[in-house]
């Protein structure tokens, strides 16, 4: 046939076929008008730290030192469905309104939807809280307000998006993608600790205390999850799952990526293969049963993490290349009104400029969360054939990752948490009985718990 007289429909068709032919058919696929597309990745990464001198979590104190750089990290991924990005940023939150705000400047930047973007903080706690929407709260309290600006908040999703263009420019094509997972051993163990009664010790993530750090891990999941984006078996990106809290110790103006960042980067810089880690179900898991918060115990951890990275590159199963298919499931849950969180006290504690940083913080975090609860969350799942990558708001309790692992026995389920975190901790029932951090912290009523399984049983199963 001359080329020539050919449609363009028509002459894609025949390279498609000559693709085909030549074993590289998983590199295309087919867009919504059936026209055949490649199938193409890129990375990026970029730096935001906030500048010395910003006011930074947990300590609330000017940034003094910046031990790491706070490093945002993800892929874009082009086939025939359009383009997809996943992005995991070394904060410890992103927020309600904020949280979209920094889908939608990333979307942006791809070419694509934000149906189509996943957004998820690391969750180390030598990083910033962000949240617009309280920020907003206080300065319409008036008095000062104890923590960093809506600028500053803003300013890294331009960073990001920028950074997002720029990986657009480079998409270049893969054809396998692969599945691995290793034993971390040492790491995880399960913070809330029973102590009679019916009721519950906590083992943060540093533990001093020689009854709770000797008691059992309890129930984590042991398991680092890898997936590898290859090119005739070459590794192009690596993205990795895990659930624990990520931090070594909290309290001073430092800022870093600490034992997870250090885990991940220092196999980027050994293997030349970009490194991205994700934190899972995370919201009852922290390393307090083997950190007492000393320089040798962070070490170990890095050490730990580090091996069950490298475990996991080391064998991948590698499958075609498939398109990217998305999928979506709204969630509503109820706002805390008890003795312990309710709203009125709450926009009491956030006006009072008495209360400490902390303190009017929290109380404005919870008031941003109750004025947009009309606003549902969102579960959202890619799926590249038999992987599933799901995203999940707030910090839900490991047994929900359990949970949703348990319903796809024969895929391979890589869980990513802390997206939108307004709701704070996502907690079993029971959790409000037994007492303890986890109840104390969250945003939501009980009852959460079956909404928040119903809502995963529909994105995995509906």
């Amino acid at each position: 046939m001359d080329s020539s007289k050919m449609n363009r429909r028509e002459f894609v068709g025949v390279v498609a076929a000559g693709v085909a032919a030549a074993g590289l058919a998983p590199f295309w696929g087919a867009n919504a008008e059936g026209e055949e597309v490649q199938r193409r990745i890129a990375t990026f990464v970029c730096d935001v730290t906030p500048p010395l001198g910003t006011p930074i979590y947990s300590s609330m104190q000017p940034l003094e030192v910046i031990e790491h750089p706070l490093l945002a990290k993800g892929i874009v991924l082009e086939d025939g469905g359009g383009r997809s990005v996943l992005c995991a940023v070394d904060y410890c939150e992103l927020c309600n309104s904020l949280h979209d705000f920094y889908r939608e400047r990333i979307a942006e930047a791809a070419g694509t939807s934000v149906d189509r973007v996943a957004v998820q903080t690391v969750h180390q706690h030598t990083a910033p809280l962000a949240d617009s929407d309280a920020v907003r709260l206080m300065e319409a309290a008036g008095g000062p307000v104890p923590g960093p600006s809506v600028a500053s908040f803003e300013a890294p999703a331009h960073t990001i998006a920028a950074a997002v263009k720029e990986a657009v420019s480079r998409l270049a094509p893969y054809d396998s993608v692969g599945t691995s997972e290793a034993q971390v051993e040492r790491v995880a163990s399960n913070r809330r600790v029973p102590i009679g009664d019916g009721k519950v010790g906590f083992r943060a993530s540093s533990c001093k205390d020689p009854a709770l750090a000797d008691a059992p891990e309890g129930l984590i999941d042991p398991f680092l999850k890898t997936v590898t984006f290859a090119r005739e078996d070459k590794p192009l990106a690596q993205l990795h799952f895990y659930a624990t809290h990520p931090q070594s110790f909290y309290g001073d103006p430092r800022a870093t990526y600490d034992f997870v960042g250090m885990a991940r980067e220092r196999l980027e810089a050994e293997s030349g293969v970009p490194q991205i880690y994700f934190t899972g179900c995370e919201g009852d898991v922290a390393a307090g049963k083997y950190n007492d918060a000393s320089k040798e115990a962070r070490e170990g951890l890095y050490e730990r993490l580090y091996a069950a990275m490298k475990a996991s590159v080391a064998s991948p199963q590698y499958r075609p290349a498939r398109d990217a298919v998305w999928r979506r499931v709204p969630l509503r849950l109820e706002p805390r009104n008890d003795e312990s969180c309710n709203e009125a006290d709450c926009r009491a504690s956030l006006a009072d400029v008495e209360q400490s940083a902390l303190s009017r913080i929290g109380s404005a975090m919870f008031v941003s969360w109750v004025e947009r609860i009309h606003r549902p969350l969102e579960l959202s799942l890619m799926r590249l054939g038999d992987i599933a990558f799901m995203h999940l708001p707030g910090e839900p309790m490991v047994e929900f990752q359990l949970y949703a692992q348990s319903l796809l026995p024969d895929d391979f389920v890589a869980i990513a948490a802390l997206g939108d975190c307004g709701p704070a901790y996502i907690c079993a029932d029971r959790v409000y009985e037994e007492g303890g951090y986890e109840s104390r912290a969250s945003h939501s009523d009980p009852g959460a718990e079956k909404l928040f399984r119903d809502a995963i049983k529909e994105l995995l199963q509906g």
